[in-house]
């Protein structure tokens, strides 16, 4: 099970295109408001309705966890405490952790990123406390994906699909996708 998380405040294409990459890909994906109810409103105002709250959560079937960036989205996040438990117990289990945008600022500000190669939207760098800076647009060091914003939605979603399923699976979906 994949769960993507939403605050009020997410970027919309950092959250909705990996969902629907990683659907197409056949992936079980749950997209979970933060908020007491269903509906999460993102950076421009759209409304999403969640398929899940987060008490609903089962951290146990945590085969990845997606974070998606804007602003203050990202923020509103990180401040929530129970997501932060459910990144603990998912992490415990080895599964994969992955942040987009602003997003990545949440696994730096943990210590996740120390050591690990990672990317961040530009001005969030001193946010990824002790990581391996890098340029590309999307990059995995072990469990941890992370990607530099909007632009690389796409990219970022497949290579999400690429950690589950294989480079076959991402390659088929991207080649669908590019048609």
């Amino acid at each position: 099970m994949v769960y993507v998380f939403l605050a009020d405040g997410f970027e919309e294409i950092e959250a909705l295109t990996p969902v629907d990459v990683l659907r197409r890909a056949g992936i079980e994906t749950a997209t979970v408001s933060v908020n007491k109810d269903l509906e999460v409103t993102g950076a421009h105002g759209i409304r999403v309705k969640a398929d899940i709250t987060l008490d609903k959560v089962d951290a146990s079937l945590a085969e990845m966890t997606v974070l998606p960036g804007g602003m203050p989205g990202a923020s509103n996040l990180d401040a929530c405490k129970e997501l932060h438990k459910i990144l603990d117990k998912a992490g415990e289990r080895g599964a994969f952790s992955c942040a987009i945008c602003a997003a990545p600022m949440i696994l730096g500000r943990r210590g996740e990123l120390s050591g690990k190669r990672a990317v961040c939207f530009p001005g969030f760098e001193k946010e990824l406390k002790g990581a391996v800076l890098t340029d590309a647009g999307v990059v995995r060091d072990g469990r941890f994906i992370t990607s530099k914003g909007m632009g690389r939605a796409l990219e970022f979603g497949l290579a999400l699909v690429e950690a589950l399923k294989g480079k076959e699976t991402s390659d088929r979906i991207g080649g669908s996708v590019f048609a």
